[in-house]
């Protein structure tokens, strides 16, 4: 017995060595993970801080919308930036909220860019629907106006040409135009232009000009709408079931065509004969 409590005894204080050891090699094992990983962020301090890592000219951002590469010049013109400065100081998201509060962006992604250090930028631009001229008064109390010349995208958001022709110099521009001040009917834009856009009958100018009668040039002749509202729809509806009305009447013959109600569509004839002749679109 006595044997057998010795080699217990031994046994246990062996054990407890082996613990001891085990214990201080975790301990080693700690304090070296804690010194590499110190050793390695302060290593990666060392080489963010290099100079390398600095935004110092505009050639170092590249900028695209699509597939279509944007020259120096046009980034320019697009971004406020300072140089040189820090690629690490620089916030992607404040760029990209910058560049969509300009009226010709519709969204914009940033990212920097390690190897060469820069920026890459993808936008997204706003695809004009219409022209629009709005007559501005020059001078108070001076009947002479001057017409600005803009663009308006499908959801009413006004560019200024000026600004979509710099990004986009070859591009066509929309052939339907809009007269008037788009404060005045970008609320029903949307509406409109989905309704003038599917329209059977080709329209190539909106007169918003007075907020009561909404006014468009069509092949057919001027239609007024009046005031816009939920009826456009049923409005353009029948101007389509117009739409052979040309054959119908001599060039010169009709003022304009009256859809205020759709429900009783009326011809206003020119002074030749001022008659004002009620139709039906049964009728025409």
């Amino acid at each position: 017995m006595a044997g057998i409590i010795s080699v217990s005894r031994t046994d246990l204080a062996q054990r407890r060595k082996k613990l001891r050891r085990q214990r201080q090699m975790k301990i080693i094992q700690a304090i070296w993970r804690t010194f590499a990983i110190t050793g390695f962020a302060g290593g990666l301090f060392w080489v963010a801080v290099q100079p390398i890592w600095m935004l110092k000219a505009p050639k170092q951002i590249v900028m695209k919308s699509g597939n279509k590469l944007l020259s120096q010049e046009t980034s320019q013109s697009l971004l406020v930036l300072s140089y040189p400065q820090s690629l690490w100081r620089i916030q992607p998201s404040a760029i990209a909220n910058s560049l969509e509060k300009q009226p010709i962006i519709a969204s914009a992604i940033v990212r920097r860019r390690l190897f060469p250090p820069g920026l890459i930028i993808d936008i997204q631009e706003r695809v004009p629907v219409a022209v629009t001229q709005t007559p501005t008064v020059q001078n108070q109390g001076n009947s002479n106006k001057k017409v600005t010349i803009g663009l308006l995208d499908a959801t009413g958001v006004w560019m200024p040409l000026e600004k979509y022709t710099s990004l986009n110099p070859t591009r066509k521009l929309p052939d339907l135009r809009v007269i008037g001040l788009p404060q005045k009917y970008c609320h029903d834009w949307t509406q409109l232009h989905q309704a003038v856009s599917h329209s059977p009958v080709k329209v190539m100018e909106i007169d918003c000009q007075n907020p009561t009668n909404l006014i468009l040039k069509t092949e057919l002749g001027n239609v007024h709408l009046g005031v816009p509202g939920s009826q456009l729809s049923e409005q353009i509806k029948v101007l389509g079931q117009m739409r052979h009305l040309a054959a119908k009447l001599k060039s010169g013959e009709m003022e304009y065509i009256d859809l205020k109600n759709p429900e009783i569509p009326l011809v206003q004839m020119n002074q030749i004969n001022p008659k004002l002749t009620p139709k039906t679109p049964g009728n025409i």
